[in-house]
């Protein structure tokens, strides 16, 4: 649930001057409404809920709120920079195969044939590398007043706000994409051949957004008020 809440949070500070401002995402339906499945929209949407599920269980993990997790034990010794890997690292491995069971699950049940659930499942998992990519070491001195004879460091997640600038951007960059048969295997691949393949890093999409100047509630769509509004 704070998971949840964190990615619904982040996609409205991200998108609170655009046409679509997240607000098809009411109450936690975090995945909104049928009217953006398949766009760049949704795209965004699965990303940042998969990071933000991740984050969340990891952090506590950190925190000792769950009894299955704690921090991650594994990176012990010294590094080749000269520190020691002691303290508290954040068991990102944890939260990231939480995610993975809890959100990817619904997608596979409806199984990976669907060209809808290959771009559920990429950009979830794109959501989840914006936040494994971007975790940094933090370190604290020991010595003698104050001197850094030795330094103890530990992995920790970035900020949130962070995954959601890096994913905002992706959002920007998102490829078009459609299915197509290789082999025994249904691939999305670039629906241009000027464009880049996209990697693994990367949001994909299927359809263009619909209008979100006009109001269209039946579909989640409020439009926008207070200033004139132009789809282009």
């Amino acid at each position: 649930r704070h998971g949840a809440e964190l990615a619904v949070q982040e996609c409205q500070h991200q998108f609170h001057s655009r046409q679509w401002n997240c607000s098809t995402l009411q109450g936690l339906q975090v995945f909104g409404k049928v009217a953006i499945q398949g766009t760049r929209e949704s795209a965004f949407i699965h990303a940042i809920s998969a990071a933000g599920i991740a984050f969340a269980v990891t952090r506590a993990c950190s925190r000792g709120e769950l009894e299955r997790c704690g921090c991650d034990r594994k990176i012990r010794g010294a590094s080749p920079e000269g520190f020691q890997w002691s303290g508290c690292s954040d068991n990102l491995s944890y939260g990231i195969a939480f995610s993975q069971a809890f959100v990817d699950n619904p997608e596979r049940s409806r199984g990976v044939s669907s060209s809808q659930a290959l771009m559920n499942l990429h950009n979830n998992e794109a959501g989840r590398k914006a936040l494994l990519a971007h975790m940094k070491v933090e370190c604290k001195c020991h010595g003698v007043s104050g001197s850094c004879e030795v330094r103890t460091c530990w992995r920790v997640m970035p900020p949130f706000r962070k995954v959601g600038n890096v994913l905002k951007e992706k959002f920007e960059g998102a490829t078009e994409v459609y299915p197509k048969r290789v082999g025994s295997r249904k691939l999305l691949v670039p629906k241009s051949s000027r464009f880049k393949p996209h990697t693994a890093h990367d949001l994909v999409y299927l359809l263009a957004s619909p209008d979100f100047c006009d109001r269209n509630p039946r579909h989640g769509i409020f439009g926008t008020s207070g200033r004139q509004c132009n789809q282009t």
